[in-house]
């Protein structure tokens, strides 16, 4: 197998090496034997602060449909929290490697590329999408790769994500970086705003149309933040939960039609049995949720659909307030996975649940389109070094971040660098 090595622009001078300090750029298209990662071990499974641990691995040279990517920045997601508690599985009962590194959003630059690789070169500025298959059954040639029994997450379910100087990924999960953003806003991005994409637009029929009515649960977040976006783009109309106050400035200026606070109401948590008179209670405190929906739809309207991602907390709910015939979808259970919901009102009113799960590239490239046109905000709310990589994942677990996405940088030397030669010129000297 060859790599192809072909000149890129921005001619510099570097030692090559086996292995390179942080930030210390190698000669473009080499590949050092070693690299420094962010290493989880099924030993050391537990609080971020402790199962992640820096280390010296190996770097993967790409097989011949994988391209290596020098990452530059990275994105902060909870599957990088759950791969390091290992609930609610862990990752090496999965991938089977003695070690696994987080994260599934990158921005980076492509160092080398297998003998196949057609679509890209050494030297181009990339984001990665986390959404990889074997390419070879019935879903992923003319179906949906999503339901491909393949399909496996970057940086979850694979061993090699982007806390790592270089990660070697599918070809396929490559896609153009928005040049106006820095690299660590090109970072934070593509899995929360792929997942509120197919979400939003992925579930026909229920595609999202102008002039409907969402409710979006956790809108201040990075999938809410995206999801409000994508709603106000579609010219559809967003309903924005949130859980403070400090939080509906930021939800109404991403163009949500309304906000609503969940502490002013009581009916969170698992419904009450169907009856009785805790039910009644619990009742009555749905439909003042329901009635503060109507304040902003207009009395009777409805929502046509509800984007759901907390789960066991909200999602009797959400079956509630959505219109006959209307969708609840759904892409997580952060607040717990055992749901409940009144049946009656979902086969009596013919309303649709539908789990949904990251996106494919079609849907993964749509969406990051609207970022390269500027259509959309990254909503970039932190950049931690990358020394501070646990205590990032540490902020999140306590849920004490700040309203939006989380970047860390890698091989990026500092914050708002835009090109590689910004990188060279401020990096190790």
């Amino acid at each position: 197998m060859a790599l192809d090595t072909k000149s890129a622009p921005g001619a510099y001078e570097a030692e090559t090496k086996d292995l390179y300090d942080m930030g210390e750029m190698p000669p473009m298209g080499h590949l050092p034997k070693q690299m420094h990662a962010w290493a989880i071990r099924r030993e050391r499974h537990g609080e971020p602060d402790t199962s992640f641990q820096l280390e010296v691995v190996d770097v993967k040279r790409p097989d011949s449909h994988e391209v290596c990517v020098l990452v530059m920045a990275a994105g902060v997601n909870y599957n990088g929290v759950w791969a390091g508690l290992g609930i609610p599985i862990s990752p090496f009962d999965v991938h089977k490697a003695p070690y696994h590194i987080a994260g599934s959003d990158a921005s980076g630059i492509v160092w080398a590329v297998g003998d196949k690789v057609t679509r890209w070169k050494v030297g181009d500025e990339v984001v990665i999408h986390c959404n990889q298959d074997d390419g070879e059954d019935e879903e992923c040639n003319g179906g949906d790769p999503m339901f491909s029994p393949s399909q496996r997450i970057w940086g979850y379910e694979t061993p090699d994500g982007s806390f790592a100087q270089f990660t070697t990924v599918q070809a396929q999960q490559l896609m153009p970086r928005p040049k106006h953003l820095t690299w660590e806003e090109s970072a934070c991005y593509t899995l929360t705003l792929a997942t509120a994409y197919r979400m939003l637009f992925g579930h026909h029929p229920h595609e999202l149309k102008p002039g409907q009515n969402v409710l979006v649960w956790g809108a201040s977040g990075g999938l809410g933040s995206y999801a409000i976006q994508l709603i106000n783009t579609a010219g559809a109309n967003a309903i924005g939960v949130i859980s403070d106050e400090d939080k509906r400035d930021f939800v109404m200026s991403l163009g949500a039609k309304g906000v609503l606070n969940r502490k002013d109401f009581n009916c969170w948590g698992q419904m009450p049995t169907v009856n009785t008179p805790e039910y009644k209670e619990w009742f009555a405190e749905v439909r003042k949720f329901g009635k503060a929906i109507w304040d902003i739809t207009g009395k009777g309207v409805n929502v046509d659909m509800v984007f759901e991602h907390p789960g066991e907390a909200t999602f009797p709910v959400s079956t509630f307030v959505v219109k006959k015939g209307g969708m609840v979808v759904i892409c997580a259970g952060t607040t717990g996975y055992n749901l409940t919901l009144d049946a009656r009102y979902l086969w009596m009113h013919q309303k649709r649940v539908q789990g949904s799960h990251f996106a494919h590239l079609k849907q993964a490239a749509a969406a990051n389109k609207l970022m390269v046109e500027r259509r959309l905000d990254p909503c970039m709310s932190e950049v931690f070094t990358w020394d501070q990589i646990p205590a990032a994942h540490v902020k999140m677990r306590r849920n004490e971040h700040k309203p939006g996405n989380m970047a860390v940088l890698v091989q990026a030397p500092r914050t708002g660098l835009r090109t590689f030669e910004d990188a060279l010129e401020a990096g190790p000297r």
